[in-house]
């Protein structure tokens, strides 16, 4: 039968198409008493709890269970029925709710939920015919002769036409009757059964629990017990049954016979195998997938405290590119190679596995003896992988990284585990690939914290925990206060007062700098309108860096022009700094906004100069105008009487290739006086460091405005 087109989303239609889709494919797997549109109907209504419980955040198999019952008491209660309805409802699912994750790891459990529905259905089902069959039984040996007759004629009808098998042993085990279900059942003679002990079919191996239940049977000292077992046919095949026992007493009641009931159960059972297999296992790879994964590692911490775990967590690095360029099949049988390749290399009960979705797998190792262990496997790992693959044509070399978790699992949980390798892979990425990184408890509470900071940084701007300190500029020549750099600080309740350096590169990754940069600039604008009412034109102009992000935020423009509409402040008051990379990477759009900014009045000034890679060129057209000398190259200038002669040179050329380009020059991270002085003879025009004052709030900047004299020494 050909697959229906599915509607793309939920609604009326889509139940109704998949109501008589289901329909039409179980119609004519059983004889049930109902026109076609009452099966519709009744399946419709089954559609919407299929679709309901792929939407619930929580998932009730009873209410999946009820679709299996429901089923059979419509009269659908035939493997085929089953098998069909596992079908349509396989590609109906995926196709009506879409193929998201929730889906795809939910409908297997859907699939189990309603088969277990269908088995118990059918179950109950088998026994009310069996207890049909034990009452006959019954009835043939009681009462008056008419009664018993009549009793009998009816017992034979119902045990002669029974499609299960049933037996009747004496109390010894001798099999006295049997119907024709259980000679073709078990593949033996009508006559050949009759003469035969039903000890002939257990099996060697039978389980003790099993043949207790049975002598206890035999004995008289239990009425009834039900198992599921094997049994071998003449012919050599196994099949699967159901088997129920039943201890027929008589007026006294001492036991007479047993009657047996077998259910060849064989094709459900092989159906449950596949539904489980294909639940737990990649369809692509053939690798148990992450639900049989995450199933094993949870028996691996229940079996023990003293048990050790170890994991390896790898992905494929460069597999986007792979499935981008050369096409998704492509894609596929790389996997299946890179799959082919794990499962070689990991192999015994103690390990396993796994492909964990798209390109990420992980091998578990129970019972884990040291690091070095799973070291030495990531190293086969790697190596394997290097090994060029040949794919549709194409000689495909690819490479992993690996994330290494081992511990015992005491005192942590399978949850606690499985992050700690998904951190640790990202290490081995982020620090260069084809290679595998061990987990570090130091480095991932450095990670947590900054996590931390990340995710509390938004309401902290709106706490206003963040504050700005000033630090000043001076000019060499005079030793007079000429401007300040605003530096953000952030008051966090938990960790204390915190540098940039802690939270910027944060803020940048989130984008948050943006907001943040704004506020520091307004912040530091607003304090410099104060200074520049009360000192006029004493006042110091205000610098305030500028991160990348900011620079190419279509906004920034605007922003500064509101910010000094609403501050008052001359723009000639602000300068924006820059580090050397973010400036020389400037072209387009942002380099046209450095220039507005430029045409507003504000200055720009290159941060920590020298410390990148410079096209001079470039630089006579960069719309700047100071360069900052970073702090590393005043090293050697800082002994009285033993400079060293390159350091000199380097920061004399420096400062003589600004002037030639017409540009000022600050040095920053001067910390002694004799740094200063070399400073001074050399030509540097400002400086600015721990020799004249750390960072601090605006009142510190003001004691310099203030008090004449004072301003030269170190704070």
């Amino acid at each position: 039968m050909e697959s229906p087109s599915w509607p793309a989303a939920e609604g009326s239609g889509g139940y109704e198409r998949f109501a008589r889709a289901w329909a039409a494919a179980v119609r004519t797997t059983s004889y049930v008493a109902l026109d076609n549109e009452e099966i519709v109907d009744r399946l419709r209504e089954f559609t919407k709890v299929l679709i309901d419980s792929t939407a619930q955040e929580a998932f009730l198999p009873e209410t999946v269970e009820w679709v299996g019952v429901e089923l059979v008491r419509m009269g659908f209660a035939e493997t085929e029925s089953l098998a069909a309805s596992v079908r349509v409802i396989g590609d109906g699912l995926s196709a009506i709710s879409g193929s998201t994750d929730r889906v795809i790891t939910r409908l297997p459990r859907i699939l189990a939920a309603l088969v277990t529905g269908f088995n118990e259905a059918t179950r109950e089902h088998a026994l009310d015919e069996r207890e049909d069959v034990r009452n006959a039984a019954m009835d043939a040996r009681r009462g008056a002769q008419a009664a018993l007759r009549a009793s009998e004629a009816r017992f034979q009808a119902v045990f002669h036409e029974a499609a299960v098998g049933i037996g009747i042993c004496d109390m010894r085990g001798n099999v006295i009757d049997a119907n024709r279900a259980m000679s073709e059942l078990l593949a033996v003679p009508l006559t050949e059964l009759r003469s035969m002990n039903i000890e002939e079919f257990f099996e060697k191996d039978m389980p003790v629990g099993l043949r207790a239940e049975y002598d206890e049977a035999l004995a008289g000292r239990r009425d009834n017990y039900q198992v599921e077992r094997r049994f071998h046919r003449r012919d050599g095949a196994t099949l699967r049954t159901n088997v129920k026992v039943s201890v027929v007493r008589d007026d006294r009641g001492r036991p007479q016979y047993l009657v047996g009931m077998i259910e060849d159960i064989t094709e459900r059972h092989i159906l449950q195998r596949r539904l489980r297999h294909e639940a737990t296992h990649d369809p692509l790879t053939g690798l148990p997938n992450r639900a049989l994964f995450q199933e094993r590692l949870a028996e691996v911490f229940a079996a023990g405290r003293d048990t050790r775990v170890g994991l390896c967590y790898l992905d494929v690095d460069g597999f986007k590119v792979i499935n981008d360029s050369l096409g998704h099949d492509v894609g596929d049988q790389l996997l299946v190679a890179v799959g082919s390749r794990l499962g070689a290399l990991v192999h015994g009960h103690d390990r396993m596995v796994a492909r964990m979705g798209g390109d990420e797998f992980v091998v578990l190792v129970q019972n884990c003896s040291s690091i070095k262990e799973l070291q030495l496997l990531a190293e086969k790992i790697l190596a394997a992988f290097r090994e060029p693959v040949r794919i549709a044509g194409h000689d495909l070399t690819v490479s992993a990284s690996i994330g290494i978790v081992e511990r015992g699992i005491e005192g942590t949980t399978p949850a606690d585990t499985m992050r700690d390798a998904d951190v640790t892979l990202y290490w081995a990425k982020s620090d260069g690939k084809d290679q595998y990184a061990t987990f570090d408890p130091v480095r991932n509470a450095h990670e947590v914290a900054r996590f931390t900071l990340s995710a509390r940084m938004p309401a902290a701007l709106e706490r206003e925990e963040f504050y700005v300190d000033y630090q000043p500029i001076v000019r060499l020549p005079d030793g007079e206060l000429h401007g300040v750099e605003a530096l953000v600080r952030w008051r966090h309740p938990e960790f204390g007062t915190l540098g940039p350096d802690k939270f910027i590169g944060l803020a940048e990754e989130t984008g948050l700098i943006v907001p943040l940069g704004r506020w520091v600039l307004r912040t530091a604008c607003v304090q410099a309108k104060h200074w520049w009412d009360r000192f006029g034109d004493d006042a110091p102009y205000v610098s305030v860096n500028l991160a990348v992000r900011q620079c190419r935020d279509a906004g920034l423009v605007d922003d500064v022009r509101k910010i000094l509409d609403e501050t008052g402040l001359p723009a000639h008051r602000v300068q924006l700094e820059l580090t050397e990379s973010a400036i020389m990477g400037a072209t387009g759009e942002p380099l046209e906004m450095l220039r507005t900014l430029v045409d507003l009045g504000l200055t720009i000034a290159i941060d920590d100069f020298g410390t990148g890679y410079s096209n001079l060129a470039y630089l006579r057209v960069l719309p700047v105008r100071t360069l900052k000398i970073a702090g590393s190259f005043l090293e050697g200038l800082r002994d009285p009487g033993n400079a060293s002669l390159v350091d000199t040179q380097i920061v004399r050329t420096l400062v003589s290739l600004a002037h030639l380009l017409g540009l000022t020059v600050t040095a920053e991270g001067v910390e002694t006086t004799e740094q200063a002085e070399r400073l001074r003879r050399i030509g540097a025009d400002c400086a600015q460091g721990w020799l004249y004052a750390k960072s601090g709030p605006p009142e510190e900047i003001e004691r310099w405005l203030t008090t004449p004299g004072e301003p030269g020494g170190p704070r």
